[in-house]
């Protein structure tokens, strides 16, 4: 994982109202593992901020990476 990567959140965090396949991207990392995630709406306002764990997200893609794909 690294800044800027889109992530879903892979199970629910009721503590932090954070609910599973919750959408945010990586601003800011505070250790090895550790990474500020931001959610926010779709006109770029953030409802919210939460430190988390790389093994409670997960990296998505948005493409298949065409240029690496076999032929």
């Amino acid at each position: 994982m690294k800044l800027l990567d889109t992530v879903a959140l892979n199970h629910a965090m009721p503590e932090k109202g954070l609910p599973a396949g919750l959408v945010g991207v990586l601003v800011e990392e505070w250790e090895p593992g550790v990474f500020e995630v931001e959610f926010a709406d779709l006109d770029g306002r953030t409802y919210a901020r939460a430190a988390l764990r790389e093994q409670d997200l997960l990296v998505l893609h948005h493409s298949i990476g065409l240029e690496k794909r076999a032929a």
